[in-house]
């Protein structure tokens, strides 16, 4: 089966090279062809139409509201994110996302390493970093759609296609965030891309039902992690078809019991806290929206990380060492390991606190 995959995914590389026309659907599908998440070089140049802000959120807020917009974007990024760079490619580089995004709300960017002096929406004065940190903005670009009374309606965090990316910005404008659910609105938006396949990838390390995977009343010897997939998904081929076969990452898994789970199923699982559910009754109360979700779990049954965005060889793997090596009992989140990983324990630049433009002209 895994061959199979591996053949069809290069079949669909070579008909990109055929001088025919790609539908839109087609041209989603093709987000994630030949990705490198390694960093990118030179720096990351923002669309000229992201807004010029002086990092006073209220005050853009309230800039765009009265110009007829539903509210902000804050986008958190960095200088050289593979993932970043995707965004703005894959995604504001449609014509359609780029309208739709400009028509309806600002866009302020933020330097989740930056120490800039911020004031949020709720009027709490931090640096661009704690920002980042109080926001759990782990995983770059992450983006928070603040509505026009400064709530936060919702956060993505990470790179999605732009088929998933064009469903959130509707969910959000059109106040289906003030009904339901971000996952219960996704199973009724347009499906994804897809490949014709009736099956899931199977894998080696893949655990056998029954899942009993309650850890709440005996500590486990291995963490836990669970895939969340489902059938006919074209993220799901691609993550089996590259990053799951490097080298190091199938290293990593081997210090972990592995389970895949079908969102959809009614496949009984006895969750890591006790519960007795199906795995579709757990996606659902774990309101998980993408697939694939990789959700890892101590020994005790306690969530650690979950990636439900899309995450190729480096992230995955750097992922799987948080975990495998107990970094998170060292550091409180993902963020600030990767902070001492990027800048080898040096401090951050003195908060800037100099009067701004805006300040002056006063």
């Amino acid at each position: 089966m895994h061959k199979i995959i591996k053949k069809i995914i290069m079949l669909g590389l070579c008909l990109q090279l055929l001088p025919i026309s790609l539908s839109a659907e087609e041209q989603d599908a093709d987000w994630d062809n030949a990705f490198d998440d390694s960093p990118v070089v030179p720096e990351i140049v923002y669309p000229k139409w992201f807004k010029n802000s002086f990092l006073e959120l209220p005050d853009d807020l309230e800039e765009a509201i009265a110009a007829g917009k539903k509210g902000i974007i804050v986008y958190f990024g960095q200088k050289h994110c593979p993932y970043c760079q995707a965004l703005i490619d894959k995604d504001f580089g449609q014509k359609d996302i780029e309208a739709y995004t400009r028509k309806n709300f600002d866009v302020i960017s933020i330097d989740i390493w930056g120490s800039k002096e911020i004031t949020t929406p709720d009027g709490q004065v931090m640096t661009e970093r704690e920002y980042a940190l109080r926001e759990n903005a782990n995983f770059t670009p992450s983006l928070i759609y603040y509505n026009a009374q400064g709530e936060k309606a919702l956060m993505l965090r990470g790179y999605y296609p732009p088929y998933k990316f064009r469903a959130a910005m509707e969910y959000v404008e059109r106040g289906y965030y003030k009904e339901e659910q971000f996952s219960q609105y996704m199973k009724r938006a347009n499906p994804p891309p897809k490949f014709e396949m009736t099956d899931m990838n199977n894998e080696d390390f893949f655990m056998s039902p029954p899942f009993a995977l309650d850890r709440s009343r005996f500590k486990a010897q291995e963490p836990l992690l669970v895939f969340f997939e489902q059938k006919n998904c074209h993220a799901c081929d691609v993550l089996h078809s590259e990053p799951l076969e490097f080298s190091d990452t199938r290293k990593l898994l081997s210090y972990f019991e592995v389970v895949q789970l079908d969102i959809n199923s009614d496949m009984p699982v006895l969750t890591p806290d006790g519960q007795h559910l199906t795995a579709k009754k757990w996606a659902e109360q774990l309101n998980l929206f993408y697939t694939p979700t990789l959700i890892a779990f101590d020994e005790n049954g306690h969530e650690i990380i979950r990636v439900d965005s899309v995450a190729h060889v480096y992230r995955l793997k750097s992922i799987l060492e948080f975990v495998v090596y107990k970094i998170y009992d060292i550091y409180p989140d993902f963020m600030s390991w990767r902070f001492e990983r990027l800048f080898a324990g040096k401090k951050l630049p003195p908060l800037e606190r100099e009067p701004s433009a805006k300040q002056s002209i006063k």
